[in-house]
């Protein structure tokens, strides 16, 4: 099985690359890059383009290791026990199986994905290094060994928002989702947007690479939001030259879609009024 992208998922040879090379070695796929460039969605994508199931683990910051594998509901057989609940006479009823148990049981193999592992306590990750590796854990309620039936292709996507541990990287194959150039862009856009006039095409994207590389500004649009940019567009049936700004309007129209804080807001307003004093 090969992952060569989908109709709906425009994959760099790159990424196509570390995608094939993790499933190879049977390592954990580490995807790293910018929020909105198409972490999580890929694991949705192999997940299709290799017709198997995903299961998705979404990571919290009060998340723990322990909860992707099992839990075990000690205060309900408590209170069972105290009504008298036949129940109580097997602890299996009070185990609740985790996402990893999930997809070591699964009789077909599956994408497993741990989206913002980052986002979890530092030792999050080393918590799970044994069972990634092994693809097995005790339950030590019941006495049993879970170990996997199919080894699941695990996707583990991080924002960079703390370091990973050393042993864990050790552990898992390394690719960076780059912010992809105008070319690549394009091509994604055609897949969401089809169709889209070429000249609204051009002027949208390059005032949107130039709200990115203005110096000064705190959060840099996302692939995700200048493609619900170019939807308000389309939705609002906006022209290229709808779009052109002069000096004394340096916002772009329905810039709400690109600009997210009021920091950056300010950051173009300035822009603007500089740019009157300057005309006079």
């Amino acid at each position: 099985m090969k992952f060569e992208g989908t109709d709906a998922y425009v994959a760099t040879d790159d990424l196509t690359m570390a995608v094939n090379a993790a499933v190879t070695l049977e390592r954990p796929l580490l995807v790293k890059g910018e929020p909105g460039t198409g972490k999580t969605e890929l694991a949705r994508q192999v997940a299709e383009a290799l017709g198997t199931r995903m299961i998705e683990w979404s990571i919290k910051s009060t998340t723990k290791a322990q909860q992707g594998l099992y839990e075990y509901d000690a205060v309900s057989r408590l209170r069972d026990s105290q009504l008298g609940d036949e129940r109580v006479n097997d602890v299996r009823n009070y185990i609740r199986k985790g996402k990893l148990w999930e997809a070591f049981e699964a009789e077909k193999r599956v994408v497993l994905l741990i989206d913002e592992v980052d986002k979890a306590d530092i030792e999050f990750p080393n918590d799970l290094l044994q069972e990634l590796d092994r693809m097995e854990f005790y339950v030590y309620e019941t006495g049993e060994t879970v170990q996997a039936r199919q080894r699941p292709i695990v996707i583990i996507t991080s924002n960079n928002e703390k370091e990973l541990p050393d042993a864990f990287l050790r552990r898992c194959f390394f690719h960076y989702i780059r912010f992809p150039d105008e070319d690549v862009l394009r091509r994604i856009v055609e897949v969401h947007h089809p169709g889209i006039k070429p000249a609204l095409l051009s002027e949208a994207l390059s005032q949107f690479y130039e709200i990115r590389e203005q110096p000064g500004l705190k959060k840099k649009p996302s692939t995700s939001e200048v493609l619900d940019w170019l939807k308000l567009l389309l939705a609002e049936d906006l022209s290229a030259e709808d779009l052109k700004r002069d000096g004394a309007d340096a916002l772009p129209k329905l810039h709400g879609a690109l600009l997210k804080n009021e920091q950056d807001v300010h950051l173009f307003e300035r822009l603007a009024f500089m740019a009157r004093r300057q005309a006079r």
